[in-house]
């Protein structure tokens, strides 16, 4: 055997070894998780702690000096996260279907690929799926950098009892997708939010084209692919799962566009000393009253990250606003501002607390075929 075979040999040995070692101390991972899925359902804690997940995760990627990319160490040690987790309680997650939609990357991105993902059609039914426990966790979108808040998932929050439980930052990039010649493209289908993102480039390059608002860009696609001289809006990783040609990359008008989801469920988390707490009220109408409930915070340095306002629904002129602010509400501080505050409201709900996303931009995470 020549000397170059033998280095050869002698390295295959000792990554067989480094992968026995692997294996072992994943299996021996996979039993701590089960007896951690017992504990917390003695105590009646969440399954997902979205603090701990994030603290278990960057501590995994502090200690790696660089020889496994870093990419491919994230990718690794999200799906023994998500496999643990999923061994604690097997979990189903709802997003806004079907298959390959952003709200699915943005689950596959939390959750790894190991919980059973459930799509629905309407965001009102995952809210409802969580308020009646037929899912764990629920993934909504809330609001695009581009195009604004998400005006059907704030309403649903006075609805529904629910809470915020994290969320997820995902850029967002969209495709001309079709099988048609663009110059032919007569009609697109697509979201009322992806039209929004992509208006200008759409008035630029196809003026004369009829937008059809649909539920879902993959619900677009489908037609698309159906219906002579149309196209679709949608990422490039869909394109193939549904049989569709890109036509054109990169169309949407900001090319930082970003997508925050939220992730709701029964409880939030415990604080990780970096959170954000979501509140809704509903004011009562008198002079300076908007002054008197930002006063609170501003008297306790707490920084208001967004404030948005709905009509109830209910009442003419009667309106509920929405507010997060940095902080978690078990913080004195917090706490005192909110009860300050809920004395010149109707009434007043917290939403939830939650770590506050500080990630880099998050990679596109490959959905599971359809039906697999």
């Amino acid at each position: 055997m020549s000397e170059t075979n033998a280095d050869l040999s002698a390295q295959r040995q000792e990554i067989d070894e480094i992968d026995r070692h692997l294996v072992e101390l994943l299996d021996r991972r996979a039993r701590i998780a089960r007896d951690v899925g017992r504990a917390k359902a003695t105590t009646g804690s969440q399954t997902f702690d979205a603090g701990r997940h994030r603290a278990v995760l960057e501590r995994a990627l502090g200690r790696g000096d660089g020889s496994f990319p870093r990419e491919g160490l994230q990718i690794v040690m999200r799906e023994v996260l998500s496999t643990c987790l999923n061994l604690q309680k097997p979990l189903t997650v709802a997003y806004l279907g079907p298959a390959a939609t952003f709200s699915h990357q943005a689950a596959l991105n939390e959750f790894g690929s190991a919980p059973k993902f459930e799509p629905f059609e309407r965001i009102r039914d995952i809210f409802d799926a969580i308020h009646k426990g037929k899912g764990d966790y629920g993934v909504v979108p809330i609001e695009n950098s581009t195009g604004g808040m998400v005006h059907d998932t704030l309403d649903l929050f006075i609805e529904f009892d629910v809470r915020i439980c994290h969320e997820i930052l995902l850029p967002i990039q969209h495709s001309l997708l079709g099988l048609t010649p663009i110059e032919e493209v007569t009609a697109i289908y697509s979201h009322p939010q992806t039209f929004k993102q992509c208006a200008n480039w759409l008035s630029e390059n196809l003026p004369k084209a009829e937008f059809m608002e649909v539920a879902s860009t993959v619900i677009g696609m489908r037609k698309a692919k159906e219906i002579e001289n149309t196209a679709a809006i949608g990422s490039h990783i869909a394109a193939d799962q549904y049989g569709l040609r890109i036509l054109a990359r990169g169309i949407e008008d900001n090319p930082d566009n970003t997508t925050r989801f939220l992730v709701i469920a029964k409880a939030d988390t415990p604080s990780c000393g970096d959170d954000k707490t979501s509140v809704m009220f509903s004011i009562k109408d008198k002079p300076g009253v908007l002054y008197s409930l930002l006063k609170p915070f501003a008297d306790r340095n707490i920084n208001l990250s967004q404030i948005e306002s709905r009509p109830t629904k209910r009442k003419a002129w009667e309106y509920v606003f929405f507010v997060d602010l940095l902080g978690h509400r078990d913080d004195e501080r917090v706490k005192a501002a909110i009860a300050e505050t809920e004395q010149n409201c109707h009434w007043l709900r917290v939403l939830g607390s939650y770590p506050r996303h500080r990630e880099g931009p998050q990679k596109m995470a490959f959905p599971k075929q359809e039906g697999s």
